[in-house]
C-alpha cells in the first residue's frame, strides 16, 4: 500500500519566498525524521503565504498507513502553530 497525505498550509507573516522556504524547511525536515515519510512541498511554490505539502508512506497494511498519515496531519496541527491547515487529505493506493 502506498499512502499519500496531502496538506494546504497557510503560513501568515511571510513577505518572501525565501522567508518561506526558511520556515518550511524545518518542517519538512522534522516530518521525515520523526515519522520516516518522504515528504516534499508539492505545489504553489511562487505563492509566499501558502504552500502544499506531501508525505508518502509504503506498508503492506492499508489500515496502518492511514493512522500513520493521520498521525502526522495531527502532529503538524499540535506542534507548528505559525501554521494553519487549510485543507489536507489521504489518498492510498
Amino acid at each position: 500500500m502506498l499512502g499519500i497525505l496531502t496538506i494546504h498550509l497557510h503560513i501568515p507573516g511571510c513577505a518572501s519566498l525565501k522567508e518561506k522556504r526558511r520556515r518550511l524547511k524545518p518542517l519538512l525536515t522534522r516530518l521525515h525524521r520523526e515519522f520516516n515519510v518522504s515528504v516534499a512541498e508539492m505545489d504553489l511554490q511562487d505563492t509566499w503565504q501558502d504552500a502544499v505539502i506531501a508525505c508518502a508512506l509504503v506498508s503492506n497494511d492499508k489500515a496502518q498507513v492511514q493512522r500513520a498519515l493521520q498521525t502526522v496531519s495531527k502532529w503538524v496541527e499540535n506542534n507548528w502553530p505559525d501554521m494553519t491547515i487549510v485543507d489536507e487529505k489521504i489518498e492510498i493506493v
